[in-house]
C-alpha cells in the first residue's frame, strides 16, 4: 500500500494483509488492512500502528514523508496487537516520542504488553492535545471492543480516527469508500459489526450520539476503507445494526451425518417459508460460523439441528452455539431438531443451550429416530408452518 494523502499533511501509512484468512476464529475472506495515520504539523503524530509483521512496511511508508525519528506523538487508540504490535519498533526509532493512550486501561494494557519504559501520556474523554495548527480530541469508547478503546477526533480537519468502529476486514489498494465496490464494503462492515462489535451493542448505542454530535466528513478506521462519501450511511447502518429490531427472517443451521437431520432441515425450511418468512439454510460443514453471523444479527428465528454423536451434539454445532453465546444476541425465537440412532441426547442439549441464551423456545425439541419417513417430514413442515 502506497502512502495516501487524506487531506493536506495527513496520510494513510498502514499495511495491507492480502493473504490472511482467519482473525481469531473469524474468516477474513477478503483479507485485511491495518490502518495507521500520520499527521504532519508542528508536532508530528502517528495515530495507531500495525500488526508486528508489518512494522518495516509502516516505517518505510513514514520515511517517504518524514524521518520517523522526528515523530513527537504516537496515539494508541487500542491496545490489541493488530494495532499496537509495531509500537516497539516505532518507539525504537522515534526515541523521543510520547505515547498517548487512554487512562487507565490503555496505560495498563500497553504496560502489560510492552513494559513501562516509554514516555506514556494517558488521556481521558474530553482531553485535547495541540499539534500546532491542529488539535486532537479524545473520546473514550470502553468496550468497543476492549476496555481501553478510544477514538481520536481532529476538529480542524473533521476527521474521526475511529479505530475498530466502522471498520471492515477488506484488503484493497484503494483507500476510500467511493473507490471500491460499496456493496462489498458494506458486506464486510456488517460482518465486522456482527462478529466483533455486536457483543458490545449497548456501549455502541451510547457512543453513537456522541459521534453524531461531531462535525465529521471523514471516518478513518483502523481496518478497511476510509469513509468519506458515505459517512452518514455507515453511521446509520451502525444505528440499525445496534438496534434490537429483527427482520421477518429465519435461519436453519445444522450439521448432518447421514442426511437424516438434513432432510428434517429441508422440511423446516418449507414450513418457515409457508409462514411467509425469508428463510436461509446453512450446513455447518459448508459455511463458516462467522459468515452466518451477518444473517443471525437481524434474524427473528434461529433453528439449530444436530444428530447425536457419542451422546453429544456434533462438534460443528457445539462450536456454532459457543460462538453464538459470545455474541450476546437477544430477542430471538428458536427451536432444536435432529435425528438419532439410540441415545438422542443431542437435541435436548441444543434446546437447553438455545434456551440458556434467553431465546423464546417456540417448539419442543423435534427428534426423529434414524431416517425420517415422508409422513414424519410432512408433519414437521406442518408443525413449523403453524407457529
Amino acid at each position: 500500500m502506497n502512502k495516501v494523502e487524506l487531506k493536506p499533511g495527513i496520510y494513510a501509512v498502514g499495511a495491507i494483509d492480502w493473504n490472511v484468512r482467519s482473525f481469531h476464529g473469524y474468516t477474513t475472506n477478503r483479507g485485511a488492512t491495518y490502518n495507521a495515520y500520520l499527521i504532519i504539523d508542528e508536532k508530528i503524530t502517528l495515530i495507531d500502528s500495525v500488526k508486528v509483521g508489518f512494522t518495516e512496511e509502516l516505517l518505510n511508508r513514514i520515511r517517504e514523508i518524514v524521518d520517523p525519528a522526528k515523530i513527537d506523538y504516537v496515539v494508541s487508540n487500542h491496545v490489541e496487537m493488530d494495532h499496537s504490535g509495531a509500537l516497539p519498533g516505532v518507539m525504537e526509532v522515534a526515541k523521543n516520542a510520547t505515547l498517548v493512550t487512554s487512562a487507565p486501561n490503555g496505560l495498563k494494557g500497553l504496560m502489560a504488553h510492552y513494559g513501562k519504559d516509554y514516555n506514556y501520556f494517558p488521556v481521558k474523554s474530553g482531553d485535547t492535545l495541540s499539534l500546532g495548527k491542529r488539535t486532537l480530541s479524545f473520546l473514550g469508547t470502553p468496550m468497543l471492543h476492549w476496555p481501553d478503546n478510544m477514538v481520536t477526533y481532529c476538529p480542524e480537519e473533521k476527521i474521526l480516527f475511529s479505530n475498530d468502529a466502522f471498520g471492515q476486514h477488506y484488503a484493497t489498494n484503494k483507500r476510500f469508500d467511493d473507490e471500491v465496490d460499496l456493496d462489498k464494503a458494506m458486506q464486510e462492515a456488517l460482518k465486522y459489526y456482527a462478529n466483533i462489535i455486536q457483543p458490545y451493542q449497548l456501549p455502541m448505542k451510547k457512543t453513537l450520539p456522541l459521534i453524531e454530535a461531531l462535525d465529521i466528513d471523514m471516518i478513518a478506521s483502523s481496518h478497511g476503507v476510509i469513509w468519506r462519501s458515505h459517512v452518514k450511511d455507515i453511521i446509520e447502518k451502525y444505528r440499525e445494526w445496534s438496534s434490537a429490531e429483527n427482520e421477518e427472517k429465519a435461519l436453519v443451521i445444522y450439521d448432518s451425518m447421514w442426511h437424516s437431520t438434513e432432510k428434517m432441515a429441508f422440511s423446516i425450511v418449507e414450513g418457515l417459508s409457508r409462514k411467509g418468512l425469508t428463510t436461509h439454510l446453512y450446513d455447518l460443514k459448508e459455511t463458516h460460523i462467522s459468515d452466518i453471523m451477518s444473517e443471525v444479527l437481524k434474524a427473528d428465528y434461529i433453528v439449530v439441528g444436530s444428530p447425536t454423536l457419542n451422546h453429544c451434539m456434533l462438534p460443528t454445532v457445539a462450536s456454532f452455539l459457543c460462538y453464538l453465546d459470545g455474541l450476546t444476541l437477544k430477542n430471538k425465537k428458536a427451536f432444536a431438531f435432529g435425528s438419532y440412532g439410540w441415545g438422542g441426547q443431542s437435541v435436548p442439549a441444543v434446546h437447553e443451550k438455545l434456551a440458556s441464551l434467553g431465546y423464546e423456545m417456540v417448539l419442543d425439541p423435534i427428534k426423529i429416530n434414524y431416517i425420517p419417513t415422508p409422513e414424519q417430514l410432512r408433519e414437521i413442515e406442518d408443525k413449523v408452518a403453524a407457529l
